[in-house]
């Protein structure tokens, strides 16, 4: 496996190229270029960006020299000097970045711990765990036998564990959200790869989840939000608030989840891996029988160029031998570009990039001038506060949003300050 480094055409950036495949090591060096300052993801040249200056470079290389996944400069390499004229060859590069590192404690093993990481991984896939949640346990699997290198010995000992979770929040400054996830992944490690669960749980440091309210939207701002989103962007943006969806659940829809007749837009494998149906705007059946046209005519130019075929959930491209090529199959809002298989060579298209629609929805909410952090999650949040507002019940509400527990739920009656339920302010009614 190698790496190199090589100019962008995009200004004040460079480039990362991975060769292919890499496996179940993919998750753990993609956690590793996601911690370099200034990076980013190109969704339409599918490349890692970099900050164009030496330090960046030098950084990622350090970093993944110590993942312990690359021998030596051979493997780490800059294929030409960046836009900016630096001619850094591989060997100094390569050294350069050993100089950068941070000091590696020569007890660890680094083939001993990409073991454990791959032992891990076989332990959440065998657990039905979702991609996320996979690399999120990686990365911080990762982290923290690269903190503790004796983990892996036969006890647990609780002050490793609380010393790295204390590192996390005041080194690194960490969300209570993100050090009990952390933590989470230490133990499933502890309890299913290492054998060695902590002997006593109660003296883990579990971190305090303050409550924050989330951001929402009036009406008004949503319809003047939306006045500033076009095309696919639109269609997306109106299934997020109207159907109360979350971003990835509203990228993975196939064409024959919407169901017309019904006006029910059916959710696969949402969070938690639950499966739920949810409403579908009228207003919305027409856009979207415009939009399953265009992606329709886009299907069979595919088609007849010999493509035409996406990934199919599980296992069901091994039961239903065509049905990857079938228009009922496809994503209900595709990439502009191909995307080819690097283990079957074979091309097709995936669902628009995450990123894409957030970028979209950011700027349409800077040209609106609406002064709150507007997401694509805020719409959700919007069409939970809009529906208690017109007086539905919070269980109907947690059926739609897919919540397993109502409470999540009941974090929207903080918001509310309209509706049946709303408390008027003793001053408007001084006179």
């Amino acid at each position: 496996m190698q790496i190199a480094i090589h100019p962008s055409p995009r200004p004040g950036y460079i480039a990362l190229s991975l060769s292919l495949p890499l496996g179940p090591d993919a998750p753990l060096l993609i956690s590793t270029i996601k911690g370099i300052r200034g990076r980013r993801w190109d969704p339409d040249l599918r490349q890692w960006l970099l900050p164009d200056n030496p330090d960046s470079s030098a950084v990622l290389l350090a970093r993944l020299y110590s993942t312990g996944l690359f021998n030596n400069a051979s493997d780490l390499s800059a294929t030409s000097p960046s836009r900016r004229g630096d001619m850094i060859g591989p060997a100094e590069l390569f050294h350069n970045a050993l100089d950068k590192a941070p000091a590696i404690n020569l007890a660890m093993n680094p083939q001993i711990h990409l073991k454990l990481l791959s032992r891990l991984g076989e332990e959440l896939a065998a657990r039905h765990y979702s991609k996320r949640t996979v690399e999120a346990y990686r990365h911080w699997c990762a982290a923290y036998l690269k903190a503790n290198p004796s983990a892996d010995e036969s006890r647990c000992h609780d002050k490793e564990i609380n010393r790295f979770l204390s590192d996390l929040a005041t080194k690194d400054k960490v969300s209570a959200s993100t050090q009990n996830q952390a933590l989470a992944a230490i133990l499933f490690l502890h309890r299913h790869v290492l054998k060695n669960p902590p002997e006593d749980i109660g003296a883990v440091i579990h971190a305090k989840k303050p409550l924050r309210l989330p951001v929402v939207m009036s009406k008004t701002e949503v319809k003047l939000l939306l006045s500033h989103l076009r095309g696919a962007y639109l269609i997306a943006a109106n299934l997020l608030y109207g159907a109360g969806l979350r971003l990835n659940e509203c990228l993975e829809l196939r064409i024959q989840d919407i169901d017309f007749e019904r006006n029910e837009i059916l959710v696969r494998n949402g969070k938690g891996g639950k499966d739920r149906t949810t409403m579908l705007p009228s207003t919305q059946k027409v856009p979207l029988l415009t939009h399953i046209e265009h992606v329709k005519k886009i299907h069979t130019q595919d088609v007849a160029g010999g493509w035409g075929r996406v990934q199919l959930p599980g296992a069901l491209d091994r039961k239903y031998s065509n049905a990857e090529a079938q228009f009922s199959w496809q994503w209900l809002f595709p990439q502009e570009r191909r995307w080819k298989n690097p283990a079957t060579g074979q091309e097709g298209r995936h669902h628009m990039d995450p990123s894409v629609l957030q970028r979209a929805v950011h700027e349409a909410a800077l040209r609106s001038g609406i002064c709150k952090p507007v997401s694509c999650h805020t719409f959700r949040h919007s069409f939970a506060t809009h529906l208690l507002e017109g007086g539905y019940d919070i269980r109907t509400i947690q059926e739609l949003l897919g919540h397993s527990d109502v409470k999540t739920t009941m974090i929207y009656t903080h918001v509310l300050n309209r509706g049946p339920s709303g408390v008027i302010s003793p001053a408007d009614i001084l006179s």
